[in-house]
């Protein structure tokens, strides 16, 4: 999976335990992160390193919310929560289950359900600001819920509008990837919404198949890619499938079967540009291969399309606010 999130996820994760403050920088690193990379301001780090962090802190705070809420959700809590879903004969059934769920586990924070003729809304209801990073929790907490609704049907849930009861982050292009439909910002409660019909889809999950989602957690529900509902997302998945991380908008769009200018206003439509995700796709396979290989980097830039190794360095400086090299060296630290 060669995605990479902003830094505000990593460096967030730490608000609600302060208690950790002392063994931040050991954890950051036995999840594979450089400390520095959250002081630059263009900071990346890969999902699976996020999701390793994650689990770091889950284990050392025996929380599965780490400080998001006054009482924490021992380990546990998760199973127990998807286990009590499974036997739901359908979607509509699982997420009244699921907010009855969280109503009795927690007091400050649980969801709403409301039905309207076409779409089904679902909202975060804060009876009192989360002990954690607010943005984040609304993050995280919004995202295992659609990752949990979209795994038990076993097909992704596209959402139709997302609502956020806050203003727009600095790192809101990361949406585009997370929320693959509009998103409004600065509203009064944040919220989801999806089509109505699939409240009667059945629950195709079985006991045998948790275990498995449950390891990968959070990696699985934190990012889906949407290719067949984004075009962003199908220029990004054929570029990184074929490795075609040099190819031009004309031989992208002949390749979807589109003409450039087609490409062009439904990218325009989206919210971004050709040249937007492939740099996207260049510097999250890099970030990816720096952290997982010992690829030379005249191999790296070449692979990706540039002219010599300083094109490349003088690009991704420009994606993360350091050199390939740097970013390397700070991987060398000791875990």
């Amino acid at each position: 999976m060669t995605v990479t999130v902003s830094r505000h996820f990593v460096g967030e994760l730490f608000r609600g335990v302060p208690q950790l403050h002392r063994e931040r920088g050991s954890l950051l690193r036995r999840a594979g992160i450089s400390p520095g990379w959250l002081d630059t301001r263009h900071g990346r780090v890969t999902v699976e390193q996020f999701a390793t962090l994650y689990r770091l802190l889950v284990n050392e705070c025996d929380d599965e919310t780490p400080g998001f809420f006054s009482r924490p959700l021992r380990g546990g809590t998760l199973k127990l929560l998807c286990l009590s879903l499974l036997e739901a004969p359908t979607l509509r059934v699982a997420l009244h289950r699921y907010r009855l769920f969280f109503r009795i586990l927690l007091d400050d924070f649980g969801y709403e359900v409301s039905h309207g003729d076409e779409r089904v809304r679902i909202g975060l209801v804060e009876h009192c600001a989360p002990a954690g990073s607010r943005i984040l929790v609304h993050e995280l907490m919004l995202k295992l819920l659609h990752g949990i609704a979209s795994w038990m049907i076993a097909r992704k849930i596209p959402p139709l509008l997302m609502e956020c009861a806050y203003p727009q982050p600095a790192h809101s292009a990361d949406y585009r990837y997370f929320y693959p439909g509009r998103v409004l910002f600065d509203c009064p409660q944040t919220a989801i919404y999806f089509d109505r019909a699939v409240l009667d889809e059945p629950i195709r999950q079985t006991k045998q198949h948790l275990g498995a989602f449950l390891q990968r957690a959070p990696a699985d529900w934190f990012y889906v890619s949407f290719e067949e509902r984004l075009l962003a997302h199908r220029v990004r998945e054929h570029l990184t499938r074929h490795g075609a991380y040099s190819a031009s908008v004309a031989e992208v769009a002949e390749a979807l079967h589109l003409s450039v200018r087609t490409l062009s206003r439904r990218l325009a439509a989206e919210g971004t540009r050709f040249q937007a995700v492939k740099d996207e796709c260049r510097r999250d396979f890099a970030i990816q291969a720096l952290t997982r290989s010992e690829q030379p980097l005249t191999t790296l830039a070449e692979s990706l399309g540039f002219q010599d190794q300083a094109c490349f360095s003088r690009a991704f400086r420009g994606w993360t606010g350091d050199t390939p090299a740097a970013y390397r060296r700070a991987l060398a630290v000791p875990r």
